[in-house]
């Protein structure tokens, strides 16, 4: 069986036998120097001044939100658009913070927003949570663009695209902050963890804030005097006192040691994902029975896992019951049209018909393309892919 995932991290076994090691000796395995070295280490990578780790990347998108949220870059009412082709908990803060998701339609070429399709909806909102689907952009350089000229703040979740490049820029470096994630499949792996990414010293200085209850412990030093200064606030009960709404969603050392050990493997994996995507591609949009995708305006598809839409529902099954009976493990692709899912009927407003999220909603699947793919493995995905 061709697998969606075949490991728990790149490198496995020897992996293991270092983690071991580390587990054996450690002196602390809540966070700590190992979780702070990854974020200096996964911010040079991602070409970003800030990175903040923390024990999900659905734990990323809710600390962002908040953030934003108590710097007063977003206020409670605020419309924020999203990828109606997305993961669950890229929209699920949005409700949880009281914002006002709004639904923007991908195109079926490329799996994302468009310019067109956000023009469609730019007097709708007030920023833009866009999600980065699969590896795969549109034209966001143009949707960056737009973003600037309406004044509408723009954000990536970035989760699905580590490492995919457009117009010589890391996709998660054209909004003000971006998000990532670590789970078991994701480009990288530490089993459970996420990052967030920004410039901003002061979106920094809250994130870290909001990650570890609202308190200011992990500022640095002249960061922490300012608040304690600001808010009158005496050494002794800054230990406990808390500056703004937050959470515990901190990681731990093993993460962090984990994601240490992976981060040097970054452009390997990109590169091997992006070699088996183009093989797909291929045999791909050489088969009318699929909609094509568009990717030559992008440097890198760093693929998260290989899409298949359908022309048609019957063609789905056709293709579906084709992969499977070859042992081949597939999925939805992502979460489908998030505007039919039950929690979103129950607390989103709800708005237009998002009819190509729909249609790759009834019509697509994805396999699984990762690292660690075989060229027999290759082979076969490939031929099961021609008409």
């Amino acid at each position: 069986m061709i697998k969606l995932v075949k490991s728990s991290f790149h490198n496995e076994r020897e992996t293991k036998k270092k983690l071991a090691d580390f587990i054996l000796t450690a002196k602390t395995f809540s966070m700590d120097a190992q979780c702070a070295e990854f974020e200096k280490r996964f911010a040079a990578k991602q070409r970003r001044k800030h990175a903040v780790y923390v024990n999900s990347g659905s734990s990323a998108n809710l600390i962002l939100i908040q953030s934003l949220l108590n710097l007063g870059k977003l206020k409670k009412g605020d419309r924020v658009g999203f990828s109606a082709l997305t993961w669950a908990t890229n929209v699920m803060p949005l409700i949880q913070l009281g914002l006002v998701p709004v639904a923007i339609d991908c195109e079926i070429e490329t799996l994302n927003i468009s310019p067109r399709k956000l023009k469609e909806k730019i007097g709708q909102i007030d920023a833009l949570f866009i999600t980065n689907v699969l590896g795969f952009s549109d034209d966001i350089v143009g949707i960056a663009r737009v973003c600037a000229r309406h004044n509408i703040l723009l954000y990536e979740d970035n989760c699905e695209s580590l490492g995919s490049v457009v117009g010589g820029q890391l996709l998660g470096n054209f909004g003000g902050a971006s998000t990532f994630s670590f789970y078991v499949g994701h480009h990288l792996s530490t089993v459970e963890g996420g990052m967030i990414c920004a410039d901003s010293d002061e979106l920094h200085d809250m994130l870290l804030m909001v990650r570890s209850h609202g308190w200011d412990r992990n500022l640095a030093p002249k960061v922490q005097t300012a608040q304690r200064t600001l808010h009158e606030i005496s050494g002794f009960f800054s230990k406990y006192t808390f500056y703004d709404l937050g959470y515990n969603v901190r990681p731990t050392e093993v993460q962090g040691f984990i994601g240490n050990s992976q981060v040097g493997f970054w452009d390997e994996i990109v590169q091997k994902r992006q070699e088996n995507f183009r093989s797909f591609e291929e045999a791909y949009n050489a088969n009318d029975d699929f909609f094509g995708l568009k990717t030559a305006h992008m440097d890198t598809v760093s693929n998260f896992a290989m899409p298949v839409i359908c022309k048609s529902e019957a063609l789905f099954d056709t293709y579906r019951r084709r992969f499977e009976r070859h042992g081949v493990e597939i999925r939805p692709i992502i979460a489908g049209d998030m505007t039919k899912q039950v929690f979103h009927k129950k607390y989103a407003v709800a708005g237009d018909e998002c009819k190509n999220a729909s249609r790759i909603h009834a019509q697509g699947f994805y396999f699984g393309n990762n690292p660690e793919l075989t060229k027999k493995e290759v082979a076969l995905l490939v031929t099961l892919l021609k008409k």
